[in-house]
């Protein structure tokens, strides 16, 4: 009998159990290429090798899954109308600033994030075609209320970016002088 994981079996990744229970190993581990058994009867697989990327993305994830979920907590407990993605954000950023967190600890699976972040949006596209027959009724409405407010997101974001640009010139021109 022994007991084996799937990522186990694909040759290219060694993200499997730390300790796996065998009993009868002879020929099977020497042919799906797994580590030797110990003397207790127990396969140790070292995820720190070069191919181990699978558990540094888990613990990644898991990191950044710690602070939304930190940031749940403080929705629920706070009084603020705040959305808990914004406290668990502002608690990484924090953490990131102060040196708790270090950006290597959440870079590769940060990166694998923004990545497939338009395909995070795909479920409330959905349900927005949904519903599409009752928005059509409201569509002036929600027409005339977006634009506005994307002009002034641009408009702000454009002014504020010019002024701490021109505020960091004016500071190294100032070192310079």
């Amino acid at each position: 009998m022994f007991a084996v994981s799937i990522p186990q079996l694909i040759s290219n990744y060694k993200c499997c159990f730390l300790q796996l229970r065998c009993e009868n190993v002879d020929g099977f581990h020497t042919m799906y290429n797994l580590p030797n058994v110990d003397a207790r009867g127990m396969m140790v697989h070292e995820f720190w090798v070069k191919e181990g990327y699978c558990v540094k993305y888990i613990f990644q994830f898991a990191r950044i899954t710690a602070f939304c979920l930190a940031g749940e907590v403080l929705a629920a407990v706070l009084p603020l109308p705040i959305p808990a993605s914004v406290y668990g954000l502002l608690l990484m950023v924090v953490a990131l600033k102060t040196g708790l967190l270090k950006l290597e600890q959440v870079r590769e699976t940060g990166l694998f994030l923004t990545g497939i972040f338009p395909l995070l949006f795909v479920p409330a596209a959905a349900g927005v075609m949904e519903l599409w027959a009752e928005m059509g009724e409201m569509l002036l409405p929600i027409v005339i209320a977006i634009i506005p407010v994307t002009v002034l997101v641009l408009v702000s974001a454009g002014r504020t970016t010019q002024a701490l640009t021109s505020r960091r010139a004016a500071r190294k021109e100032a070192e310079h002088d």
